[in-house]
């Protein structure tokens, strides 16, 4: 059995990825609208139909613009720590308000995520490991530094949306106020390339088949140069930069890498599915 993931956009512009596993799926953040979240689904052969619930990173507008009428229009539980709740208020339904703490394992369906918190410029943030058969999703954006969670976690990880935000030449170089360039490049900032190479040279499961670069900036980095020095480390594993303009094909994911070659009708590394 295999997870399915695409991210439907990621940038400071709206952050909302789908994990699902043929049945059943979740949404990590819905910063896009309802009407563009369902569109970029439509063609990748997804279907709201399957998601089974949302999870809050954090307050932040480009994570959580979408949620009210998602979740009203789907009746999809939004699972949201109560400090994030208070900073955004959201206007959810009450009964579709569920809490989370960090390192509690939540089953939806035959999926389980765990949170684990991060740091980030945020009320109570946190990122998510979501699995099943056997296979662990990670999604690591809007951090400021890979500390020990984040590493413990990326390590466990068969694939994994990561932040690349910026360039470190790129944002000293650029037009940014002083304090927005100490914002971003601050612990409680974003990882720039060399960060996030860093923790994927250094960390990276041998069974990481995917790493999804996310949440680029749109002014201080570059998808050209983020793909080209990832990808002169990226041995076996696949890299994908997400679009801040739109959807990422849908990847498969299976617990061990196929080794062998794909049927044409099997490529496991883009699939429009027809089974949501």
């Amino acid at each position: 059995m295999s997870l399915f993931i695409t991210s439907l956009n990621s940038g400071s512009n709206g952050n909302c990825y789908y994990i699902g596993n043929g049945t059943e799926a979740v949404l990590i953040d819905a910063g896009i609208s309802c009407r563009e979240t369902e569109k970029r689904m439509k063609p990748l052969g997804l279907s709201m139909s399957a998601v089974r619930a949302i999870f809050v990173s954090h307050e932040h507008a480009d994570h959580i613009t979408g949620i009210p009428v998602l979740s009203k229009k789907y009746e999809l539980p939004v699972y949201i720590t109560a400090p994030t709740l208070l900073s955004c208020g959201l206007l959810i339904e009450k009964r579709l308000v569920h809490s989370f703490r960090a390192n509690e394992i939540i089953s939806v369906g035959s999926l389980s995520v765990k949170a684990f918190t991060k740091f980030h410029d945020a009320s109570d943030p946190h990122s998510f490991i979501v699995s099943g058969n056997d296979i662990n999703i990670g999604i690591f954006t809007d951090i400021g530094t890979t500390c020990k969670q984040v590493i413990r976690h990326f390590k466990k990880c068969n694939a994994a949306f990561l932040e690349a935000n910026y360039c470190t030449d790129l944002l000293a170089n650029g037009s940014y106020p002083y304090f927005l360039k100490q914002r971003i490049s601050g612990d409680n900032g974003h990882l720039s390339n060399d960060q996030a190479l860093e923790l994927f040279i250094k960390h990276k499961n041998p069974n990481l088949s995917h790493l999804i670069l996310s949440h680029l900036s749109k002014n201080n980095n570059s998808p050209t140069l983020v793909n080209r020095i990832f990808k002169k480390q990226a041995g076996k594993t696949k890299i994908i930069v997400a679009s801040r303009y739109g959807e990422t094909p849908v990847y498969c994911i299976n617990a061990i890498p196929q080794t062998l070659p794909l049927k044409r009708n099997e490529k496991s590394s883009q699939l429009q599915l027809s089974l949501f």
